[in-house]
């Protein structure tokens, strides 16, 4: 049975950059892709990537984390975004040193599309936090700052969740199949720390 989201999870969705359009945030923040394609190729850094378009809010009370008919799913617009982010990747000669993607399917399906499914790694800690423990939650970020810490210079990696997960490691969150490009810096507390956003990335 899964749990109900607890009440700060929703008032941070409603106060995020999750729940307004991503025009509000301004052109040059929203979709500053020369800076992420360079930060991309200087390497040592991780695109965390949202899933693309799949239709309405957290999954259906039935959802069963190895049975997609259960769960969110990429409409034909997701399914389309996630093959023009493989394209672009390809246009631009870069080459994922790893590509790992929360186990639900809407996020799989969007790195499968994007970068192929023999290249794709399914990793528990980019999942969804909805339903899960504070603990659980705390355990899947300090993995995934040990990950991103571990990207050499001159590799970068791309990491496809959910926008909780976003939030919850760099304070800030994007739309639909965008991304935030990011590397570690010091540890501290709350959300964010220890990770610097080097640029937001969408296409055009």
């Amino acid at each position: 049975m899964m749990q109900r989201m607890p009440a700060f999870n929703r008032r941070q969705l409603l106060h995020s950059s999750l729940a307004l359009p991503l025009w509000t945030l301004g052109t040059a923040e929203a979709s500053d892709t020369a800076q992420a394609l360079a930060a991309l190729r200087d390497g040592g850094v991780v695109l965390a990537l949202r899933h693309a378009q799949a239709p309405g809010t957290f999954d259906p009370p039935e959802f069963k984390l190895g049975n997609c008919s259960t769960q969110r799913n990429l409409n034909d617009e997701g399914r389309a975004q996630a093959q023009r982010i493989g394209r672009w990747f390809q246009q631009q000669g870069l080459k994922p040193a790893q590509v790992r993607s929360s186990p639900w399917c809407r996020c799989m399906d969007t790195a499968t599309g994007a970068f192929g499914a023999s290249q794709t790694q399914a990793w528990a800690a980019l999942g969804s936090p909805y339903g899960r423990s504070e603990q659980s939650n705390e355990e899947s970020q300090a993995q995934l700052r040990a990950a991103m810490a571990a990207v050499l210079p001159g590799r970068f990696e791309v990491w496809v969740t959910h926008a909780f997960v976003q939030q919850a490691l760099a304070g800030q969150s994007t739309g639909s199949g965008e991304g935030l490009v990011l590397r570690t810096t010091r540890a501290g507390p709350g959300p964010g720390a220890g990770v610097q956003v080097l640029a937001r990335w969408a296409l055009a």
